[in-house]
């Protein structure tokens, strides 16, 4: 496979192309162009000698992905973009228009190893990681396509972020660097589903971003039935690698809770996961599930929702309901790619028997 430039920082895309005769500013050229200007082609970069973009034309990887499906929905403007990868693959990204900006939801794997039993990303496993330049290019993609800036970013589509830990760090640095689209940190989100080590790893990068913890129930034996990773970590030590993390970076931790019908949703849940977030300091983000048909949880109803939220606010937490967006266009994370899998291999049955 040909070298990723997208996912060269710029010390190393100085270097490649010093062994490649070119002076240091050209450097500067080609990463504003991939980072900044987003171009689509070499060919778009149009102060580069002929040469030099035919050299990066027939030897590198600019990694512009390219828009398989895109999608919009009709009750809320979200978008849902999935894009075609250099080996095959396919990964899917959200556009979210708020009030006073635009958030892109970008996956961070092919899939995701981590089989949440709630979640459609993981129904076929962990094909691969993405590199730094493809999670990169979902936003920059995406900005082209709409004309619009985008205001922030959340790593939660499908993979586990901190599954692949150096490519997310590289994406971050890259995505909010002076010399890219400077987007900022604070802007920035990055959902586990609770990897301690690389949760107490990340506290000490010297990052201003947000971590949330995808932590769904507020007892281990609850967690456990819908979470594999709950058998490696329990809540206790989740939650002091949070804690830990608040407390060297300062940035607050947002507990993403996932509200399953009959399941999660009561009470006395509510309750539990006040005590648990209070300990913390966190903010609760509580989020109506879209449904996937391959799985057997439901959303609960809105009278629930408001009664769980009101019974975290009356104990002093924070906690708003995220707004659910795109549910007539598979809207739940991996659902649009899952469709678009079983629509080829439909295809190629069809194929074969011509």
């Amino acid at each position: 496979m040909a070298a990723d430039l997208k996912s060269m920082n710029l010390d190393e895309l100085t270097e490649l192309l010093r062994g490649l005769d070119e002076p240091a500013y050209r450097a500067r050229q080609v990463y504003s162009w991939l980072h900044k200007r987003i171009a689509r082609s070499f060919t778009e970069m149009s102060d580069l000698s002929k040469g030099l973009r035919g050299r990066l034309e027939a030897g590198y990887d600019g990694c512009f992905l390219k828009i398989a499906e895109h999608l919009r929905s009709k009750k809320d403007g979200c978008e849902k973009y999935l894009f075609a990868l250099h080996d095959g693959n396919v990964i899917e990204s959200v556009l979210m228009r708020y009030r006073d900006w635009n958030t892109v939801c970008v996956s961070s794997q092919v899939g995701c190893r981590m089989g949440c039993k709630f979640c459609a990303s993981t129904l076929e496993g962990c094909v691969r990681s993405l590199s730094a330049g493809e999670m990169l290019d979902q936003v920059y993609a995406i900005q082209k396509d709409t004309g619009e800036r985008v205001g922030g970013v959340v790593v939660m589509g499908s993979g586990e972020p901190l599954d692949n830990y150096a490519e997310v760090l590289k994406f971050i640095r890259i995505l909010s660097g002076k010399d890219g689209l400077n987007l900022s940190q604070r802007s920035i989100t990055i959902s586990t589903c609770g990897i301690v080590p690389d949760i107490l790893r990340l506290a000490d990068e010297k990052l201003e971003i947000t971590l949330a913890l995808s932590l769904h129930a507020p007892s281990d034996a609850k967690r456990r039935r819908i979470m594999p990773i709950a058998t490696r970590y329990t809540i206790d030590e989740t939650l002091n690698a949070c804690g830990h993390y608040f407390e060297k970076t300062g940035r607050r931790v947002t507990l993403e809770y996932a509200l399953l019908s009959g399941f999660n949703d009561g009470k006395e849940d509510a309750e539990a996961l006040s005590s648990l977030a209070k300990n913390i300091k966190a903010h609760v983000n509580i989020i109506p599930v879209n449904h996937v048909p391959e799985r057997d949880f439901a959303r609960s109803d809105k009278g629930r929702i408001k009664e769980f939220q009101n019974t975290l606010m009356r104990r002093g937490i924070s906690a708003t309901v995220r707004r659910s967006m795109g549910e007539d266009i598979s809207g739940a994370c991996g659902q649009l790619r899952r469709s678009y899998l079983k629509q080829a291999v439909q295809y190629d049955t069809m194929t074969d028997t011509v």
